[in-house]
């Protein structure tokens, strides 16, 4: 399985990998007209606070998504049979907008707070790692490589080929 990982060491809270996100789940497929869409996807990763340290000029930052838990807590408390499953030919976990309720018990079950609500608020929406990509939108927008793919062979840290 492949896993995101950001090196918050590395994270310039630019934003990129939210805009790729969008773009990526865009009906265009571009960011222009994406932006225009009537119905623009929320980005299924957020840059937030990692901590009060930093450099001294601002504080560190990451991109959270979700981390395709083994034992995923989300899953267990999702209370709709079904709504939120793991893909069984590539492990990653997906939510079913049609039979979530959005009761948000995912969301509060979540330990990396990676559960996010779609833009109208009715269902919750989860990092689906670009499923057909070979790199992730987000991965392949982080110009700092702050975001690694791990769990691949023949490419190098950040996820793009050497």
């Amino acid at each position: 399985m492949k896993t995101i990982v950001c090196r918050i060491d590395r994270c310039l809270a630019c934003r990129s990998c939210e805009l790729a996100c969008v773009v990526a789940h865009s009906k265009s497929g571009n960011l222009a007209d994406a932006m225009r869409e009537p119905e623009r996807p929320a980005p299924r990763v957020r840059v937030r606070a990692a901590d009060k340290k930093g450099d001294g000029v601002r504080p560190r930052s990451k991109a959270v998504q979700c981390r395709q838990c083994a034992n995923a807590a989300c899953i267990e408390a999702c209370g709709v049979s079904g709504a939120i499953r793991r893909d069984e030919v590539t492990g990653v976990i997906m939510i079913d907008p049609e039979q979530c309720t959005g009761c948000w018990a995912c969301e509060l079950a979540c330990p990396h707070g990676a559960i996010l609500r779609s833009k109208d608020g009715r269902y919750a929406i989860v990092c689906d790692r670009c499923g057909d990509r070979d790199v992730p939108a987000c991965v392949e927008a982080c110009l700092a490589e702050a975001l690694v793919l791990k769990g691949t062979d023949s490419k190098g840290p950040s996820g793009r080929k050497q």
